[in-house]
């Protein structure tokens, strides 16, 4: 079992900086692959970066150049750090981690997450 917790969601203008943050808890030794998904009102999930192990990282297209994960596995904490945020970035954003088989499949993301946390919201630019 993984446990996550989201937290640095917020307000922001357009064009601004948030970084999200995950603290992972549990079996975390056995979480090859860590990431995030988000989720708008009345859409899919959609994947946006990930970060496995050996740290190599991978990110959606609407995430290349203006998101970077990172992790400390010494701490056992995920980051997402987002800048240049728009709008359509609007969503509730969600840590997650790859730790067993099965597990939910993105698009563009290398791993199938079968833990997350109860998400953190971000409004956005306005």
């Amino acid at each position: 079992q993984v446990q996550l917790v989201e937290s640095g969601g917020g307000s922001v203008q357009s064009g601004g900086s948030l970084r999200l943050s995950c603290a992972a808890s549990g079996d975390t030794y056995s979480s090859y692959c860590m990431g995030w998904f988000r989720q708008a009102p009345g859409k899919e999930r959609e994947g946006v970066a990930s970060i496995d192990s050996d740290g190599n990282t991978n990110y959606v297209d609407s995430a290349k150049g203006r998101f970077t994960i990172s992790q400390d596995r010494a701490k056992n904490t995920l980051y997402l750090q987002m800048n240049s945020l728009k709008p359509g970035d609007t969503a509730m954003y969600y840590c997650a981690a790859e730790a067993g088989g099965g597990g939910y499949y993105f698009t563009g993301l290398p791993c199938y997450f079968n833990y997350w946390g109860q998400g953190t919201q971000v409004p956005g630019s306005s």
